[in-house]
């Protein structure tokens, strides 16, 4: 059995949720029935409305002899704890018939209601109740501060439907209680666990789970209200991608995070001045390696409590929220960790993760691979997915490396993994699984997105289930950013030679629904950050970074951009520290940052760059063969003529006077945007009056337009109404 550290057996440092009194509603539902919240607004709505505190005394346990966690090969005959509260575990549930058959056929997808710890009134008398999916155990008991960690003194009952459930209730302990599971395996090992649906963990490296709840006054009516709209495909969507531990720390205390209320005092109006329409979240589920960014999760139901409390988080939601910012958070399916207080074996069997190695290993991060064929396993991850929708109004889910989901040999060499039933190296049951997910919370939020970090050639990823597609809202397009980043590292005297790294991504473009993605994983590891990347001198560096971004919003698909990288954050990421925000005291990274601000206000407000992002309506090109002076030229269509754009880039240090454009009308044309503004630290090649359009045929167009093209630069035409 493993041993408990001190810092874990000591009461926890968290506060108290505030409290308020039950429900006419609760105090009139029979005792023998779980307690059931109000239901509130859809605005409003909320769960696990919290006993009022008058009612639960915590008493003070006897003192006992020995180990404070009871070492026992029979833990039938464990050390007897004494107290007010002492051995006393009632029999109670929160599951009816019906959640037993959900759960066993894998359709339950709000098991965060059921299953874990959860505060309520019993026969009059206020507890905890737990319940925990352990189905190959002999004995699962309930420790804590409140029993000295004692296995023998709190066991939970067996439920009798073969579902595996083991479940109790525990008078006079509530909320702030740490707790875990003991479990004797029928193995003949001894466990401690940590809750997997526990709401709210310690802060690492402590380890116990704690009893709380997610009650929340949400004063976010009007967003909710307008999401299907803020949210939707076509409108303009900007995503600032960032971790939470390192965006930004207090100067006086720069080792010290900020929580998630101070971060939303700092984040809500810096992404108002930026202009981007919502934010992701890298995951803030529990972990307990800080290095592994989130992606190592022990707690899926849990906010991680290095920045606070769930009610600070759904504050951060809220102020975000209320500013009109949609909200993201990454979500990992698709492998976990191997930590002795987490999912992995969890009962003494391979009961989250395939228990064969060939599907239940992941060798690339030495983690476990959720068995997606096993329908209990299925319905924690889609409530899991569920309960962050539904608990913390959450907007989207970026789903986590779903490319090592979806095929059987992904990583392995030959021998290391089997083919499937039909002989293919596709993983069946997590490709069923996706689609289960995708139908499930669109289903229920069918005003959300969820997005897929999926880097192949896959068929379908954001195609609808009902088409034969897994149902994502859209994909990450890697291979648009690889060749991306590839070509602006070139030598601008290069460029011509690879022209067709730039250009090649229009030919697959409108397959799937594109976000372009210039995430973390790109700013890591050695490979420098976004800056870093541009090649020559120092202008030369800057101004390359201003037009990548230009080119970048103004190519179809969504946008994504990492923390820092949007005001050309000099060093490659580090998330032991904050940002270098001191940076934007020069004019050259202030310039970057002032570039993506109006980058962020074009795509807001020309629909020529959102109505169509994902049909090949939207795009033509005017020249993309112009690779001796290596300048692209294209045209951004709406859903009306007078919202045609052309824009016109020049990928070397070269100012191209005189410069023939055709036009997809005539007209007079007018520059909305320039990347080389002397605001921007861009030299002031500016085309200031507006262009009248001659006839003379030229790019196969009847009319045309005569400009000058700004050096390293992006310059975006509209016709004047």
């Amino acid at each position: 059995m493993a041993k408990q550290t001190d810092k874990t057996k000591k009461e926890p440092t968290v506060k108290k949720t505030p409290t308020a009194k039950p429900s006419e509603k609760e105090a009139a539902f029979p005792e023998t029935e779980p307690i059931k919240t109000v239901k509130k607004s859809a605005a409003k709505k909320s769960a696990d409305k919290p006993i009022e505190a008058g009612k639960i005394s915590t008493p003070t346990p006897v003192k006992t002899k020995g180990s404070k966690t009871a070492k026992v090969k029979n833990p039938t005959e464990a050390l007897t704890i004494t107290g007010e509260h002492a051995g006393y575990m009632e029999f109670y549930s929160r599951f009816t018939d019906f959640d037993i058959a959900l759960f066993k056929s894998g359709k339950h997808f709000k098991l965060y209601e059921k299953l874990g710890s959860h505060v309520v009134q019993h026969q009059g008398v206020t507890g905890t109740y737990f319940a925990v999916w352990a189905p190959n155990a002999k004995y699962v008991a309930v420790v804590g501060n409140f029993n000295y960690w004692g296995a023998g003194s709190h066991p939970l009952n067996a439920r009798w439907d073969g579902s595996g459930i083991w479940e109790g209730f525990i008078p006079n302990i509530g909320n702030g209680e740490v707790y875990k599971y003991f479990i004797n395996s029928n193995t003949g090992q001894d466990f401690e666990r940590g809750d997997p649906f526990a709401l709210r963990w310690e802060i690492p490296p402590s380890t116990a789970s704690i009893v709380t709840d997610t009650y929340y006054e949400w004063k976010d009516e009007d967003w909710m209200y307008n999401r299907r709209q803020n949210n939707s495909l076509h409108k303009p969507y900007s995503v600032y991608e960032l971790h939470v531990g390192s965006w930004a720390r207090s100067p006086e205390s720069p080792d010290e995070f900020l929580n998630y209320r101070q971060l939303a005092d700092k984040l809500v109006p810096y992404i108002e001045e930026m202009g981007f329409t919502h934010v992701e979240f890298m995951p803030i589920m529990e972990h307990p390696y800080y290095p592994s960014w989130g992606y190592q999760i022990t707690g899926y139901f849990a906010a991680s409590s290095r920045y606070g409390s769930p009610q600070d988080l759904m504050y951060l939601v809220e102020k975000l929220h209320q500013a009109g910012i949609g909200v993201i958070l990454d979500w990992v399916p698709s492998h976990f960790p191997g930590d002795a207080n987490g999912l992995y074996n969890f009962d003494g069997t391979h009961l989250y993760e395939h228990a064969d190695v060939r599907k239940g290993f992941h060798p690339d991060w030495k983690s476990y691979i959720f068995n997606y064929g096993r329908n209990e396993v299925r319905a924690f991850l889609i409530s899991n997915a569920m309960f962050w929708l539904d608990r913390y109004h959450v907007d989207g889910l970026r789903v986590d490396a779903v490319a090592s989901m979806l095929y059987l040999d992904y990583s392995r060499k030959h021998g290391e993994w089997e083919q499937n039933v039909f002989g293919g190296n596709e993983n069946l049951e997590a490709i069923s699984f996706l689609k289960e997910f995708n139908e499930a919370v669109y289903q229920n939020f069918p005003d959300i997105q969820t997005i897929a970090e999926e880097s192949t050639s896959f068929t379908g990823v954001s195609r609808p289930v009902f088409l034969g597609g897994l149902g994502f809202g859209m994909k990450w397009m890697m291979g648009w950013m690889h060749d991306t980043i590839k070509y602006f590292s070139e030598n601008p005297v290069h460029r011509k030679y690879h022209h067709n790294q730039i250009t090649f991504s229009l030919i697959y473009a409108f397959t799937e629904n594109f976000m372009l993605p210039f995430s973390h994983d790109e700013v890591v590891y050695g490979k420098g950050s976004m800056l870093g990347k541009m090649p020559g001198d120092d202008w030369q560096r800057f101004a390359n970074l201003r037009l990548l971004y230009s080119y970048m919003f103004t190519h179809p698909g969504t946008k994504l951009l990492f923390m820092g990288s949007e005001f050309g954050q000099s060093a490659e990421w580090n998330y032991q520290h904050s940002l270098d925000w001191h940076l934007l005291q020069y004019d050259s990274h202030n310039g970057i940052k002032e570039t993506v601000k109006a980058l962020n206000q074009l795509y807001k407000t020309e629909p020529g760059l959102f109505d169509k992002q994902f049909d090949y309506s939207g795009f033509e090109w005017i020249d993309g063969g112009n690779a001796d002076d290596s300048i692209l030229v294209y045209a951004r269509k709406g859903n009306s003529e007078n919202d045609d754009l052309v824009v016109v880039l020049n990928m070397t240090p070269v100012t191209r006077e005189g410069f023939r454009v055709g036009v997809p009308k005539a007209g007079t044309w007018k520059e909305i945007f320039n990347s080389d503004q002397t605001a921007y630290w861009g030299t002031g090649v500016i085309n200031y009056d507006a262009i009248t359009s001659e006839n003379e045929s030229w790019h196969g167009r009847e009319d045309s337009i005569v400009i000058t093209v700004p050096p390293l630069a992006a310059a975006v035409f509209k016709r004047q109404a």
